[in-house]
């Protein structure tokens, strides 16, 4: 890499530690949510019922199912979600948001949004912000196809 490459990357490597940690210290502060609590009720709420099947839960959110299963068991404790079973996969189940992760939800955002706004996005301008969602959606992109072709690769076996 020369000198420019190198500067960039090791300026995103600390900024990926940093940002995330300082938004986690926040929201938990905020609103006593874990990063990963916020995520999964955010994913949940996309959806009019606020009820997802495990496995498309654990897709959209890139996780695994076991991960996401422990992680819903300890949420479920909370009565932040709901566990049911599928009616149409007899082997999956259905994640359903409750009121009180609605409301838990609905209280967290405004704060976990100021955080990002302050440390995040406050901070760029208009064109570092399409530059960014460029570089992202570019990098995601090619990641996802690489993982595509590479699931089409282990079937085709």
């Amino acid at each position: 890499m020369s000198r420019r490459e190198d500067r960039a990357w090791r300026a995103y490597r600390l900024m990926q530690t940093v940002l995330p940690a300082q938004l986690a210290r926040d929201l938990m502060r905020d609103s006593g949510l874990s990063e990963p609590d916020y995520d999964v009720l955010s994913t949940l709420s996309e959806k009019t019922a606020h009820r997802w099947q495990l496995r498309e839960l654990a897709a959209k959110m890139s996780w695994s199912r076991s991960r996401l299963s422990h992680h819903i068991s300890r949420m479920q404790r909370r009565g932040l979600v709901v566990r049911e079973d599928d009616p149409d996969d007899a082997r999956g189940c259905m994640i359903t948001l409750t009121e009180q992760g609605l409301l838990t939800l609905e209280e967290a955002a405004p704060a976990h949004v100021q955080s990002v706004r302050r440390h995040f996005i406050d901070l760029l301008t208009h064109e570092e912000i399409a530059t960014l969602t460029a570089i992202a959606e570019r990098v995601v992109d090619r990641l996802a196809a690489g993982k595509a072709q590479a699931a089409g690769a282990s079937a085709g076996s």
